[in-house]
């Protein structure tokens, strides 16, 4: 049977206290929304995302990211709540999987219980210690027989306790069905996703619990449970890596993104934090770094080194307080205390502390070139655009002004020493 899917997106998300879209707010440095997005493409390619709320804003991120996405606008002023988030969309496939926006934790294995059923309706449920406050799932000889909010549980009812975790799949031909039928003669004048399933047991059809895990259906309704959801992705990310190889010294203190990509026997050091699209190929990560978006290869980083996005770092040695920014270091050793913006530096070449690539003039950005075997000395400034070739000095306290500095050649630039003798002693005077 085939399979459609949709993720309900629509919410305001008040509780979140923020003027952006709650499901564009980032666990691990992506947004919560693309998790079950990313999940869902595991099943099918027919994936809905039911979208309101800054409605044009979240449309852009997602379609920037998936653009194969269908994006459909709920009705929210005529038909508000989960079931009038369904109205309108047709479905492709024999049976629907409904995903909320919100539940970044949920993966492929987790749904595959719900995908696998052949039931008419698979209704996510979870199993609760103290279920106080949520409605209540009656379940008989292993049948979904009713849910039942906590206000109107009998005593008996409120012992149970299985509650709904808001994850179905249900057969299209019902919801085709069943939708149309929703209606909103309730406390909040919404429609209910949830009347779909008495709507069924009166038909008698087949509704099976599939029992899962909090951890992985848990939503996101505040900055709090952002902060819970990202603690669980982090240890789930470092986990994944270690038992691939990765060396992290104390994991609880890094910031791993859920895109970065790591290959051959790497180590990170503590208080590393890599972000974006990074990839990191055997290289040792000292404490303290930033890694954005930028590619590590065979190469050591830091301590306290920042590598910010468009950088390549192939077979070099980047330490304490360097900067590199959309630049490429193919065998390069800088040691401290450099800032190398918009530059590309070849093999054997040595940058000293404290130089700088004077990359931007206030208007542009220009390139700095600097060939093999370069030895560029401390308190250097390279006004670019220059190009320094092959096999060339760079005195200490050198500043570049001219475009090109050729082949096997030195370059130095210092204003003359001035002394006056017996200075110190007219300024301050003599004791």
């Amino acid at each position: 049977m085939s399979l459609s899917v949709v993720v309900l997106a629509a919410g305001q998300g008040t509780r979140m206290k923020s003027s952006l879209p709650k499901v564009l707010h980032k666990i691990s440095d992506k947004e919560m929304l693309f998790f079950p997005i990313e999940a869902a493409k595991s099943f099918s390619d027919d994936i809905t995302v039911v979208l309101y709320h800054q409605f044009e804003l979240v449309k852009k991120r997602v379609l920037e990211k998936f653009p194969e996405i269908k994006i459909h606008k709920q009705d929210a002023i005529n038909f508000p709540g989960t079931g009038g988030a369904l109205r309108g969309i047709e479905f492709e496939g024999d049976r629907v999987l409904i995903l909320n926006g919100d539940m970044p934790l949920v993966t492929k294995e987790s749904l595959s219980g719900l995908v696998n059923s052949d039931a008419d309706i698979a209704m996510s449920v979870i199993e609760l210690d103290n279920p106080s406050g949520y409605g209540r799932v009656v379940i008989e000889q292993k049948q979904v027989k009713e849910i039942v909010e906590e206000k109107d549980c009998t005593p008996s009812q409120k012992s149970i306790k299985s509650v709904n975790a808001g994850v179905y799949c249900i057969k299209s031909e019902l919801l085709k069905r069943y939708i149309p039928k929703l209606s909103n003669n309730n406390a909040q004048k919404e429609y209910y996703l949830t009347d779909i399933i008495k709507m069924a047991v009166e038909e008698g059809k087949n509704i099976e619990p599939i029992f899962v895990d909090e951890e992985e259906f848990k939503g996101v309704n505040s900055k709090f449970d952002l902060a819970v959801a990202e603690e669980i992705m982090q240890k789930r990310i470092k986990k994944e890596l270690m038992l691939k190889g990765v060396r992290f010294i104390l994991p609880d203190t890094t910031f791993i993104c859920a895109d970065a990509i790591f290959e051959g026997e790497c180590e990170i050091g503590s208080g590393v934090v890599i972000l974006g699209k990074s990839k990191i190929t055997s290289s040792i990560i000292k404490p303290n770094s930033v890694i954005e978006d930028a590619t590590i290869s065979n190469s050591s980083v830091g301590p306290m080194a920042r590598i910010r996005p468009k950088s390549k770092i192939i077979d070099s040695h980047i330490g304490n307080f360097v900067e590199v920014k959309n630049s490429t270091l193919n065998g390069v050793k800088a040691g401290h205390l450099s800032y190398l913006g918009d530059s590309q530096i070849e093999s054997g070449t040595n940058i000293g502390a404290g130089v700088i690539t004077c990359n931007y003039d206030g208007k542009a950005k220009y390139k700095t070139q600097i060939g093999k075997n370069v030895f560029v000395g401390s308190d250097t400034q390279l006004i670019a655009p220059v190009v320094i070739e092959d096999d060339v000095i760079v005195g200490a306290g050198t500043t570049i002004n001219k475009g090109k500095v050729p082949k096997g050649s030195l370059a130095l630039s210092r204003t003359p020493l001035k002394t006056v003798k017996d200075f110190f002693y007219k300024f301050f005077g003599k004791e």
